[in-house]
C-alpha cells in the first residue's frame, strides 16, 4: 500500500505517522508530503528515513491513499488532483465536510456508507468526533431532540504557534501570539473566526456536522466553544434532551458497550474524564453522567478525548483501515 501523508511535518501529520506505525498499517511505500519550505527534509518512519516531497511530486507517484492534514486551501486545490490519478483521499481539514457529494465519516458510526467511488472522504472536526461518539448510541435508543454543548479546548487544536504561546507565557517569555489575548490563566470564548450570526466557525461545525454524520436532521445542536490553557485534549459539557425517557444505569451500560468509548464515572472516588487521562489515547472518555433535574428526558455528561488522536489522526487512519479491510482501494 503506497501511502502519502500530506502535511507530514505538521502537528497532526506527525501524530498520523505515529498512529500508522503503532497500528501496523500496511505501508509498503511512504510518501511524506509538505510545503515547499520542508521539501528535501528527512523524517523517520518505523525506523526508516524518508525524504519529504512536494505536492506535485506526490501526485505523480500515484499513491493508493493520501491522508491530508495541511489546511482547507491545500485540500480544496490538491485533493481533486490526487483523486484524478486514482488516489483515495482522507482529508482532515474542513474543506469537504459539508459538501453534499462527500461522506463525513466516523468509522464506528457510518463507515458502512463508503464505496469505491468515494475518492475524497472528509474527517470531521475534532470536537464533533468525540461528541458524536458519545451521542450516537444514546440517539439510537432515546432519540435526541436538542443538544447544548460547551467545549473546553486545548491550544494544540490551534496548532504549534498556540502551543508555543502557552509555553512562552508559562516561562515568562515574550513571543509570537497565536491568539488576540494571553491564553495562560485565561479562557477565550473564541475558537476559529466569528461568522455573521455571532457564532464561531468551530461552533457552527459542532451544530452542522453531527446531523450529517448521524444522517438525521431532526435534532439540533447549540454550541459555545472555548479555548483553555491545556496543552492537549478537548473536554465538552454536553446537555441532551431526548424524546424518550432513560434510565441512568442503562445509559452507562449503552456507552460502556460502545466501541471506542470508555465510561469513567465514579464520583465517589473522584473518577471522571480529564485531558491528562485521555492524553495519547484513542478512546473517548465519558463521565459525570447525571439527569438534568430542570426538565424531563434530559441528560448531562462530560466528554473528553485527545484531539490530535481520535479527534484527528486516529480517526483518519481508521477510515483508511476500513477502506483496505473492505477492498475499497
Amino acid at each position: 500500500m503506497k501511502v502519502a501523508v500530506v502535511g507530514a511535518t505538521g502537528m497532526v501529520g506527525e501524530v498520523m505517522l505515529r498512529v500508522l506505525a503503532e497500528r501496523n498499517f500496511p505501508v509498503t511505500e511512504l510518501i511524506p508530503v509538505a510545503s515547499e519550505r520542508s521539501v528535501g527534509k528527512t523524517l523517520t518512519y518505523d525506523g526508516k528515513d524518508y525524504t519529504v516531497v512536494g505536492l506535485e511530486t506526490a501526485v505523480s507517484m500515484k499513491p493508493d491513499i493520501a491522508l491530508f492534514s495541511a489546511g482547507g486551501g491545500t485540500s480544496l486545490e490538491w485533493a481533486p488532483k490526487f483523486a484524478e490519478v486514482g488516489t483515495t483521499v482522507v482529508d482532515n481539514s474542513s474543506a469537504w465536510r459539508m459538501d453534499a457529494t462527500k461522506k463525513l465519516v466516523v468509522p464506528e458510526i457510518n463507515a458502512s456508507e463508503l464505496t469505491k467511488e468515494d475518492k475524497i472522504i472528509a474527517n470531521p472536526n475534532c470536537s464533533t468526533i468525540q461528541l458524536v461518539m458519545a451521542l450516537n448510541p444514546l440517539h439510537k435508543k432515546y432519540k435526541m431532540k436538542r443538544v447544548v454543548v460547551s467545549t473546553y479546548q486545548s491550544v494544540s487544536g490551534t496548532g504549534v504557534k498556540a502551543v508555543r504561546q502557552l509555553e512562552n507565557e508559562i516561562a515568562g517569555v515574550e513571543g509570537e501570539m497565536a491568539y488576540p489575548y494571553p491564553i495562560g490563566r485565561n479562557a477565550l470564548p473564541h475558537c476559529d473566526v466569528f461568522e455573521d450570526n455571532g457564532y464561531t466557525k468551530e461552533e457552527m461545525k459542532l451544530a452542522r456536522e453531527p446531523q450529517k454524520i448521524l444522517g438525521d436532521s431532526s435534532f439540533s445542536v447549540s454550541a459555545t466553544a472555548v479555548r483553555i490553557p491545556t496543552a492537549g485534549g478537548h473536554s465538552e459539557s454536553v446537555n441532551v434532551e431526548f424524546e424518550n425517557d432513560f434510565d441512568l444505569a442503562e445509559v452507562r451500560k449503552l456507552l460502556a458497550a460502545t466501541p471506542g468509548v470508555v465510561v469513567q464515572d465514579d464520583v465517589a472516588n473522584n473518577s471522571y474524564p480529564m485531558p491528562i487521562f485521555a492524553h495519547d489515547k484513542d478512546e473517548v472518555f465519558v463521565g459525570r453522567i447525571r439527569r438534568d433535574e430542570t426538565q424531563p428526558n434530559t441528560l448531562n455528561m462530560w466528554v473528553v478525548a485527545d484531539n490530535l488522536r481520535k479527534g484527528a489522526a486516529t480517526n483518519t487512519v481508521q477510515i483508511a483501515e476500513y477502506l483496505i479491510d473492505n477492498n475499497l482501494v
